[in-house]
């Protein structure tokens, strides 16, 4: 597949169009489900995708052919979004509505067994609550555990993707781990503190 990649990023490099629409047809969804991870937002997940084909369209000629295509892009999607979480550090709120209900899609990946309506619950607030920990977790953690769990990239790809050692990204997937353990486990405690009135 690599070669395929570096192929065809040869070609779109030396002005082939179709080449560069294969690109985008091979990466287009996998760019989306990270962008809409991290950013929780279809719209701006939508916009990432695109400045993402846009940078890697201009930069083509920084491409390495030996390194993977794959990291290269994923590089390039995953600071574009970095980026935008920073832009919106201020503004962002925590208990913005999902629209909706787009909010299905972060768990498509996620397998269920739905063998009854009970359960359905049980995993639909469990997914939830997944969702609201790994939006709580701080910047430099949230990338890593998201490449790490949800693009189920290996330890040495998010090294590649974020240009940090492995050591690095080893204790930053603990620590984020750790800290997602910890909010799950404080919502618990809150919910068992303060029941809901019936």
């Amino acid at each position: 597949m690599n070669f395929v990649e570096a192929r065809l990023a040869k070609l779109a490099r030396n002005g082939d169009r179709n080449a560069f629409a294969e690109l985008v047809e091979l990466y287009k969804d996998k760019i989306f489900h990270l962008a809409y991870r991290m950013l929780n937002n279809k719209q701006e997940a939508e916009d990432a995708v695109q400045e993402t084909f846009l940078r890697v369209y201009t930069n083509l000629h920084r491409y390495d052919e030996n390194q993977k295509f794959s990291t290269w892009i994923f590089r390039i999607g995953t600071n574009l979004c970095i980026d935008k979480l920073r832009r919106r550090k201020n503004t962002y709120s925590l208990d913005a509505e999902m629209p909706d209900g787009e909010g299905n899609d972060f768990y498509a990946m996620l397998p269920s067994q739905d063998d009854t309506p009970e359960k359905q619950i049980i995993v639909s607030e469990t997914q939830e609550q997944i969702r609201r920990a790994i939006d709580t977790l701080p910047e430099k953690y949230k990338s890593i555990v998201i490449l790490r769990y949800l693009q189920d990239m290996s330890l040495q790809e998010i090294s590649e993707v974020l240009d940090m050692p492995v050591t690095t990204i080893k204790t930053r997937v603990h620590r984020g781990r750790e800290y997602l353990r910890k909010s799950i486990e404080q919502e618990e405690k809150n919910a068992n503190t303060n029941p809901v009135p019936r």
